[in-house]
C-alpha cells in the first residue's frame, strides 16, 4: 500500500507575514526551533517562503569582499572604508522578510505519494515542500518527515512492498 503525503507531513504550518524584519523572522525560527516558514501577503495568502539560509545568505552578501587585487593599497583603503559606511547604514535601515524570501512556493497534493515527492526534492534540491487539498495549503513536508519513513518500520514495510509490487519501468 503506497504511503502518502498526508500521512507524513506536518499538519501546523507556522507562517511569517512578509512585513516583518529579517531579525523578526530569525528570532521566530529560532524560538520554534525551524529553518524555514512561508510568507503570507495582507491577505493572508502565502507568497513565497523564508528560511535561515536566505537571512545567511543576505548577511553575507551585504558583508562580501569584492575582489580589490586590481586595486592601489589607497583605493583598498578607501573601498573598505565605504563598504563599512554603506553596511552601517544598511542596519539602520529594517530589511523585510519579503527582501529576502524566495517567492516561488513548490506544493504537492495531500494524495501525492511519498516516492513521488522525495524525487520532486531531490530533483529541487529542497528541504520543504508544501502539502495542499483543494489548492489550501493543509501541512507541510520536511526532510526531517522523511526520514519518518526510514524510522518507522510500518512505513518503511509499506514503502518497500511498493518498491516489489511495481514492474520495473525502463
Amino acid at each position: 500500500m503506497t504511503v502518502l503525503a498526508h500521512e507524513i507531513m506536518t499538519p501546523s504550518v507556522k507562517a511569517v507575514p512578509q512585513s516583518w524584519t529579517m531579525d523578526r523572522l530569525a528570532r521566530f525560527l529560532t524560538d520554534n526551533e525551524i529553518t524555514g516558514s512561508p510568507v503570507t501577503d495582507n491577505d493572508g495568502e502565502i507568497v513565497g517562503i523564508a528560511t535561515l539560509k536566505d537571512i545567511a545568505e543576505f548577511r553575507w552578501s551585504a558583508d562580501r569582499r569584492g575582489s580589490d587585487a586590481s586595486l592601489t593599497p589607497e583605493e583598498q583603503a578607501e573601498a573598505r572604508r565605504l563598504r563599512m559606511v554603506i553596511f552601517q547604514e544598511m542596519g539602520k535601515v529594517p530589511v523585510e522578510v519579503r527582501d529576502i524570501m524566495t517567492p516561488s512556493i513548490l506544493s504537492v497534493d495531500e494524495q501525492t505519494p511519498v516516492r513521488d515527492i522525495a524525487d520532486i526534492m531531490m530533483k529541487e534540491h529542497l528541504h520543504r515542500i508544501f502539502v495542499t487539498r483543494k489548492n489550501k495549503i493543509t501541512g507541510i513536508i520536511t526532510t526531517y518527515d522523511m526520514l519518518k519513513l526510514v524510522s518507522d518500520k510500518a512505513l518503511t514495510l509499506r514503502c518497500a512492498s511498493e518498491y516489489t509490487n511495481q514492474p520495473d519501468t525502463p
